[in-house]
């Protein structure tokens, strides 16, 4: 049997420990991933969502437990030394590019990211007539714009190219935390299109948080949801494929309390 890609063992996270305002964010949790999953994560505000990513990512480190990728023991190492393993993309629009850079430049950092660049880190011809072929499959003429600033693009044009950018050189999983919720509804639908075209056609493995229960019931093969620091659903293959919001409210609804989480 093949090992699996995340293994996270017995994770614990506590802010503001011994205080009035203590909050256990990660209550022994116990997840496993196989290679190849695309796993959607729903839950209320404070559910644990975004701290079961950072540690992932390793931008947080558990008070207890170990984080396993690929068979490596990353418990304690630093989100900047995770970069050759994972792939990130966040809700905020700007925060996968540089804006006061080109297109083109924003790419070229994307491919050499964990790489030594040196001195001869640029944009060579090649390298530009690559851009230009994978950019014109987002279907959005950037391949037309490859030395405009991406400062200048709008937030879909902004996140696709981010995605692209995660996925260049392909990584051991991506993370996607909330990537489409600040984008309106018609510019939503393409991004997470580009996303499952992605992530099916390279069989990427995938941990995509959404406040979306129709984006995380209709994409992936698998669901969990978070609540209180626990997983309260884990559900996956032809169950899941079966699933209707009618369904998991029902089932659930004493743990959906937020009402952004039955948005559709």
């Amino acid at each position: 049997m093949a090992s699996p890609m995340l293994e996270l063992k017995n994770i614990v996270k506590v802010f503001n420990a011994d205080t009035e305002d203590e909050k256990r964010a990660m209550d022994s949790i116990n997840l496993t991933i196989e290679k190849g999953e695309f796993v959607t994560v729903i839950g209320s505000n404070g559910a644990g969502k975004s701290t079961l990513l950072n540690i992932i990512a390793g931008t947080l480190q558990p008070d207890e437990g170990s984080v396993t990728i690929n068979n490596k023991d990353v418990t304690r190492i630093p989100d900047y030394k995770r970069a050759s393993l994972l792939a990130r993309v966040f809700q905020n629009t700007t925060m996968g590019t540089a804006g006061e850079m080109s297109i083109e430049e924003n790419l070229c950092m994307a491919e050499l990211r964990g790489k030594k660049r040196g001195l001869k880190w640029g944009v060579t011809k090649n390298r530009r007539s690559r851009y230009r072929e994978i950019l014109k499959t987002l279907e959005l003429g950037l391949e037309d714009r490859l030395t405009q600033s991406v400062g200048l693009l709008s937030g879909g044009q902004r996140q696709s190219l981010t995605l692209l950018m995660a996925t260049l050189i392909m990584p051991e999983m991506l993370l996607l935390d909330e990537h489409t919720a600040a984008l309106d509804p018609k510019t939503a639908a393409k991004v997470i299109e580009l996303t499952n075209t992605v992530v099916q056609e390279n069989q990427l493995t995938t941990l995509m948080i959404t406040h979306n229960m129709q984006q995380a019931i209709h994409y992936g093969n698998r669901m969990i949801m978070l609540h209180q620091g626990k997983i309260q659903l884990d559900i996956k293959g032809e169950e899941k494929a079966k699933l209707t919001v009618n369904d998991v409210v029902a089932k659930f609804s004493h743990t959906l309390k937020d009402e952004a989480l039955l948005s559709n």
